[in-house]
């Protein structure tokens, strides 16, 4: 069992802002919005505001801007 699974353990709700973000609804973690892997909100760093999405790495982020983006992959 990850430190997840245990009682009272809840996925928070974020408002992703420049540089920041917000707890709409209180939780110990978010969840990649790519990979679905748990982030606990003290290593939560990178995110997109556009989306509203959480990434568990900076890999996983420039992954989903291409993605959401395909005019990047000729840069």
């Amino acid at each position: 069992m990850n430190r997840f699974e245990g009682p009272g353990a809840k996925e928070a709700r974020i408002r992703y802002l420049d540089g920041d973000f917000q707890v709409a609804s209180p939780g110990s973690f978010v969840r990649c919005a790519v990979t679905g892997e748990s982030i606990p909100l003290d290593e939560l760093k990178y995110w997109s505001v556009a989306r509203q999405e959480a990434y568990v790495s900076a890999t996983v982020s420039l992954a989903r801007e291409i993605e959401s983006n395909p005019a990047m992959r000729k840069r």
